[in-house]
C-alpha cells in the first residue's frame, strides 16, 4: 500500500483548517461552561432591624417604625424584642391600653419578661386613674365599681407598702386671728360635711 503524500502547497490550508476547529470547539467548551449563581444578599439580623426602627421612631416617624417591627415580629416570631419595642414605644406615646397588649404578646414568649409587666402594670394604673376620677366627678362610683375599685386600692398599698396611696398635702397652719378660739370652736362642733366622691385629685381618695 502506496503512502499518502499531501502536496507542499496543501500544508498551509490544513494548518489553518486545523487551527479554525481548534478555535471552534474552545469557543464551545466556553459557551456551555455553567456560570455560578449569584449569591443572594444576606438578610438583615434582628438587631439591625430594632435599630433602624429605633431610629425612625426617634426622627418622629412612628407609623414607620411601627410597621418596621411589626414586619420584623413576622419575621422573628419567637423573639420577644420586636413587641417590647412596640409596647415602650406605644407606652411613651401615651397609647396605654396598645401598649398593654403589645406587652402580653412580649411575655407570651417570655413569661418571666419584667419590663412587659412593669408596662402593663403602670398603664393600667393610669388607665384606672383616669377612669376613677372621671367616675369620681360624677359621683358615680358606687356599687361593684366601688367595691373594685377599693380592692384595687387594697392591692396597691399592699404592694408599695403604704397605709395612704396619695399623702395629702402639707398646709402650713395660719396665723392666729382674733375671735380664732371661738371659730375653732364652732368648727369643732359643727365640722363641714365631706366633698362626695372624695379629692377629684386623687381618685382614690374615697377608698383609704
Amino acid at each position: 500500500m502506496k503512502p499518502v503524500t499531501v502536496s507542499a502547497r496543501f500544508l498551509p490550508r490544513l494548518a489553518a483548517m486545523a487551527s479554525a476547529a481548534s478555535l471552534a470547539t474552545l469557543l464551545a467548551a466556553c459557551g456551555t461552561a455553567p456560570v455560578a449563581p449569584k449569591k443572594p444578599p444576606a438578610a438583615p439580623t434582628l438587631a439591625q432591624l430594632l435599630t433602624e426602627a429605633d431610629a425612625a421612631a426617634k426622627g418622629g416617624q412612628y407609623d414607620q417604625a411601627a410597621a418596621m417591627l411589626q414586619r420584623t415580629s413576622a419575621a422573628y416570631p419567637a423573639d420577644k424584642a420586636p413587641w417590647l419595642q412596640l409596647a415602650q414605644m406605644a407606652f411613651d406615646r401615651g397609647q396605654y391600653g396598645q401598649a398593654i397588649l403589645q406587652s402580653q404578646q412580649a411575655l407570651e414568649r417570655d413569661p418571666e419578661d419584667k419590663v412587659a409587666s412593669s408596662i402593663i402594670a403602670v398603664s393600667g394604673l393610669r388607665l384606672s386613674g383616669k377612669a376613677l376620677a372621671d367616675l369620681s366627678r360624677q359621683n358615680n362610683l358606687n356599687g361593684s365599681v366601688r367595691s373594685e375599685a377599693q380592692e384595687l386600692a387594697r392591692l396597691l398599698r399592699a404592694a408599695l407598702g403604704e397605709e395612704v396611696l396619695v399623702p395629702p398635702n402639707k398646709r402650713p397652719a395660719a396665723a392666729p386671728r382674733r375671735g380664732a378660739a371661738n371659730a375653732g370652736a364652732n368648727a369643732t362642733a359643727n365640722p363641714a360635711p365631706a366633698a362626695k366622691g372624695g379629692n377629684a385629685a386623687d381618685p382614690f381618695s374615697g377608698l383609704k
